[in-house]
């Protein structure tokens, strides 16, 4: 999963940044009427540099050091409690509706630009899959690919819908007590473990509410209403086998489920286009908030800040 999570933040900070100057040269910052072909040369080129560059370099990141074999499946959807699964879906939501937005920019046609947008990261996460149905170490994930493709078809059922995304997927994270026990599969240091240790990890659905309500009512425009999935308790894949230094072994496995206030920053009235790119830019982290957790251990606990 942390493969993809990288692939997923280099490929929108390179292509965000060619969108970014091509918006300066232009003198402007709102999506073509109709198709720019400038725009559409900058895009495409941007696309497909970031698409060579980041996969030669995931190759030789994660790949070169393991065998090429024939291709091969791994089932791995017991793993974490399926956290890693939600993991993808976010990414290919993420990737999709980022996606969408580009070629809306370029003025490409409504619905042309919403499939090929909205499959722009099922097709980054497909290569990363191919590699790893390549590899001696790793192998195809058909849970993976169901997960990738359910992100993408998210994005692009809401824009063919709503013309907008009412329901967005958010991510929130915090410490967990659980990587020392594996620090080999959950990390050592702090990007590490964020990304590696699914304990700390909080998965969101996020839905405006005004969105579905009449257009001339006053209820707050950026406030939402987000639901959660986590889990606890994980020092390994499938199970606790692996113990600390002391031999402890008796940690129980279980899922997590949250209800909680959430803000969503681009529905926030500004005139800043500085703000508005800030906002849109970290619109996918879920905003600390009071929070409801449900689960079989406790039943139901109250968080006065959960992140």
């Amino acid at each position: 999963m942390l493969r993809k999570i990288l692939v997923l933040i280099f490929t929108i900070t390179i292509c965000s940044g060619y969108r970014a100057r091509a918006q300066d040269t232009l003198s402007f910052w709102e999506p073509a009427k109709e198709y720019n072909p400038q725009r559409g040369k900058i895009v495409g080129i941007g696309l497909g540099t970031t698409y060579v560059v980041s996969m030669t370099g995931l190759y030789y990141l994660w790949y070169a050091d393991y065998d090429l074999v024939e291709f091969h499946s791994f089932n791995d959807n017991e793993e974490w409690l399926q956290m890693d699964k939600v993991g993808h879906f976010g990414s290919s939501y993420y990737l999709g509706k980022w996606g969408i937005d580009l070629m809306q920019w370029t003025g490409m046609k409504e619905k042309k630009a919403i499939w090929i947008g909205g499959t722009l990261g099922l097709a980054f996460l497909t290569t990363i899959e191919v590699f790893d149905g390549f590899s001696e170490a790793w192998g195809f994930s058909t849970g993976d690919m169901i997960a990738n493709v359910s992100g993408s078809a998210m994005a692009i059922s809401q824009e063919l819908i709503w013309k907008e995304q009412r329901i967005n997927i958010k991510f929130s994270w915090h410490d967990s007590p659980y990587n020392d026990y594996n620090t080999d599969l959950m990390g050592e240091t702090f990007p590490q473990t964020m990304f590696k240790d699914y304990n700390g990890q909080t998965y969101w659905l996020s839905g405006n509410i005004k969105s579905f309500l009449q257009a001339d009512s006053k209820f707050p425009a950026w406030l939402n209403v987000a639901v959660g999935y986590g889990a606890e308790g994980m020092t390994g894949a499938e199970d606790n086998s692996v113990t600390d230094a002391a031999g402890h072994t008796d940690i129980v496995r279980y899922r997590q489920f949250y209800l909680a206030p959430d803000v969503d920053l681009t529905k926030i009235k500004t005139k800043s286009k500085i703000l508005k790119t800030v906002f849109g830019a970290f619109g996918f982290l879920k905003i600390p908030a009071p929070t409801l957790e449900f689960n079989k251990q406790s039943d139901v606990k109250f968080h006065w800040l959960y992140f």
